[in-house]
């Protein structure tokens, strides 16, 4: 017999979405390969930027459970820091896929143009004009770093989920402002906290369902209208 699909059937897929694109922001953060045009040709590089777009799916869909979760709490800023934060993955689902489709097959054909794709977010000597690109980056960290920073404080101040995990996500895509001093060694590394951070709202959102779920004194299925304030 079919389960029937519900709210917080829904909203528990939401947050277990948001708890695989954590641990993926994490691995994809850990084993990507170097920034030249020899690494674009491998099968590491097209199967981690596959892993990225992954990524960046299952994190919109995390956090658009998590915004409808704590709709009526996180007004206007929740809204805000939501619509830019979206925006920011759909930007890097984008990028995630022409890094793995696309720029393999330009590496022999037009290796200038792939250094100076790959030279953009990094920071390094771009010669030929791809100026449209580096707009598109610019929007993407802007993204990222603002709808982090503004969709963490409200689900902080919402206090429905785990207040630690929203915290470290504010704090976590704040980091990002220090990139150009970090090395490229470690730069990547700075999306560690926010996949942390993703993997406990994400928890934090499905144990909150599941706990609605078997409240008997709402009935199977039922969220609560208001759950303790998580600590």
């Amino acid at each position: 017999m079919s389960m029937p699909v519900t709210t917080t059937r829904l909203t528990r897929a939401a947050g277990m979405s948001a708890v695989a694109a954590g641990l993926l922001f994490i691995v994809v953060a850990v084993v990507h390969p170097p920034d030249d045009v020899a690494s674009v040709t491998t099968t590491a590089w097209t199967v981690t930027h596959v892993l990225g777009m992954a990524m960046a799916a299952l994190a919109l869909v995390g956090i658009s459970g998590m915004y409808l979760r704590q709709v009526t709490r996180t007004g206007r800023l929740g809204l805000v820091g939501f619509v830019l934060f979206g925006s920011c993955f759909l930007l890097i689902t984008a990028s995630q896929f022409a890094e793995a489709f696309v720029l393999p097959y330009l590496a022999d054909q037009a290796p200038g143009f792939v250094s100076d794709f790959l030279a953009i977010p990094t920071g390094g000597v771009i010669v030929g004009s791809v100026w449209a690109l580096v707009t598109v980056n610019l929007m993407t960290g802007a993204t990222y770093v603002l709808g982090g920073l503004l969709f963490g404080v409200a689900l902080f101040r919402a206090g429905i989920l785990a207040r630690w995990a929203a915290l470290l996500l504010a704090a976590g895509t704040a980091l990002a402002l220090v990139l150009p001093l970090l090395p490229p060694a470690v730069d990547r590394l700075t999306g560690v906290p926010v996949g942390i951070a993703l993997a406990g709202l994400g928890f934090s959102l499905w144990r909150e369902q599941r706990a609605a779920a078997t409240d008997p004194t709402t009935g199977a299925g039922a969220s609560r209208p208001e759950p303790a304030r998580a600590r």
